[in-house]
């Protein structure tokens, strides 16, 4: 992607240098351009989404920027009306396998605060001037500017939702100093941290009970059916659970235990948060949006998929699937290795014997959650006794987890694709099914599709597709690249409670 001032961002079928498409966007207020790419303003000197009513200059005097790092580094400050850096995520970091996809996931989970740059290109397996290079020819702008401005949206999250200090909020934020704190705030949002805060109280906001609360915005639309439906169906008791009209979870985090919160609503997910460390903040909204898939284009991936037309009426019905992921790629592997050839229920009770038993303590205030789930490095040690489960899954089960804890297989948030499914494929007792389900809901591959999972060939055969898992492989190759969203559709036509949303306050 070029790095000139009217560049824009990829969008499937929107060619990089088409600047009267990203005009016709902001002249139409499309939403579903947010996040996709930024328009400034010269005689302004402000950055706006694509959708903000604020937005209606001559073209001469708009610029296009690829990412919220980059119209700020050229000297632009956010929008108080639309808030841009507020915008969901662009749903390339989501897709895309490539080095730039697999490091913005990273920045994104808070890797350069942790680690700074030299952490992040070495856990890429490139140089620091490399990973440069990328990120200014994609995005405009480096590791540290783009790190920068998503420390500034994590900062304005705390400043308008908790009742921390500011000095505390600068640390939580990661900046060095409170000075560079009111200097970023300032320059990025045009009011200091303390203005921010008067502006928050006035619409109403602040903490509840010590929880930090907000809003995670959303492409739409969405269909929270099998979104939350399959969270629930599958919870781990202690570990999850549905209260009050919200999923619940608890976060292993690295400044220590976490518990969120999470509830569809209209435009947006209630979110809650209850952090050991509020500098885990960032690295917890990344997780949660990544849970939920927030990040999808659903307009696009559902436009593709319609052309089927054995898909077309499914689309129709219930619009903006999205799919069931996770916020720990390492557990997700585990439980779908307890899940192998067993019922949900089956599944539930013997994850929930691993939990009670290996799993750390946690305390939770506001609901029944009572453990993390427990570590890959605690699994690979498991007395056998602990896992009623058939000798074979069992051997499975405890090498996954000791190629887990040992670094022999990398699941992490920045891992390559293609060397995780080697990698999985490679291991004893792992087949196609448990692959492709870590693919699609550990690793995010929007690709990925288990055509030998029972519940999805049981609803190929209702919809007069090919039931064997060869032929329906074969048949899903016209739906590429967004195969695991169909494969949600096609478990849409199931009566499973993968599928809907619990009635009551608790499950």
């Amino acid at each position: 992607m070029a790095t000139n001032e009217t560049t824009g961002a990829r969008r499937p079928g929107v060619p990089d240098d088409d600047t009267d498409q990203f005009l016709r966007a902001v002249r139409s207020r499309d939403a579903r351009f947010d996040g996709w790419f930024f328009v400034a303003v010269t005689t302004t000197r402000i950055y706006c989404r694509p959708s903000c009513p604020a937005v209606t200059p001559k073209a001469r005097n708009m610029r296009f920027y690829p990412s919220a790092a980059a119209a700020q580094q050229a000297g632009f400050r956010a929008c108080k009306r639309c808030r841009p850096d507020a915008s969901p995520g662009s749903p390339e970091w989501n897709v895309r396998a490539d080095v730039v996809g697999r490091t913005m996931r990273l920045i994104a989970d808070g890797v350069v605060d942790r680690e700074g740059v030299p952490g992040l290109a070495a856990r890429l397996g490139y140089s620091v001037r490399q990973i440069q290079r990328h990120l200014l020819t994609e995005l405009g702008a480096g590791p540290l500017a783009l790190a920068r401005a998503q420390r500034a949206q994590t900062a304005r999250v705390l400043v308008e939702n908790s009742a921390l200090s500011m000095s505390d909020i600068a640390a939580a934020a990661g900046f060095a100093s409170i000075r560079t704190f009111n200097d970023t705030v300032r320059e990025v949002f045009a009011l200091s941290p303390s203005e921010l805060r008067k502006r928050a109280l006035a619409r109403g906001g602040g903490t509840l009970s010590g929880l930090i609360v907000l809003r995670l915005p959303f492409r739409r639309p969405l269909c929270p059916d099998n979104l939350f439906g399959h969270l629930v169906a599958t919870a781990i008791p202690g570990v999850e659970e549905w209260r009050t009209g919200a999923y619940r979870r608890t976060l292993r985090l690295p400044g220590g235990p976490g518990i969120v919160s999470l509830s569809p609503r209209d435009g947006h997910v209630r979110c809650e948060l209850s952090l050991s460390d509020t500098r885990d903040l960032t690295i917890a909204i990344s997780r949660c949006r990544r849970l939920l898939d927030l990040d999808a284009d659903p307009e696009a991936v559902d436009a593709e998929l319609a052309n089927d037309p054995v898909l077309a009426p499914l689309i129709n019905k219930a619009p903006g699937r999205r799919v069931p992921r996770t916020v720990d790629a390492e557990e997700l592997a585990i439980r779908a290795v307890i899940g192998q050839q067993v019922s949900t229920a089956a599944a539930r009770t013997q994850a929930g014997g691993l939990v009670e038993a290996l799993g750390e303590p946690v305390d939770d205030p506001h609901g029944g959650l009572t453990h993390l789930f427990p570590s890959a490095a605690r699994v690979a040690d498991v007395d056998h006794a602990l896992l009623p489960m058939p000798d074979s899954r069992r051997r499975t089960l405890v090498g996954l987890a000791r190629a887990l804890a040992t670094g022999q297989l990398d699941l992490g948030t920045g891992c390559d694709w293609t060397a995780a499914r080697a990698g999985l494929g490679g291991l004893a007792g792992i087949g196609p099914w448990t692959v492709e389900t870590i693919a699609m809901r550990g690793l995010g591959d929007p690709d990925a599709f288990p055509a030998t999972d029972l519940g999805i060939r049981r609803a190929a055969a209702g919809l007069g597709l090919p039931a064997t898992p060869a032929a329906l492989q074969r048949r899903t190759r016209a739906w590429r690249p967004w195969r695991s969203y169909a494969a949600q559709y096609l478990l849409a036509t199931t009566s499973h409670a993968v599928n809907r949303i619990p009635i009551g306050p608790t499950a």
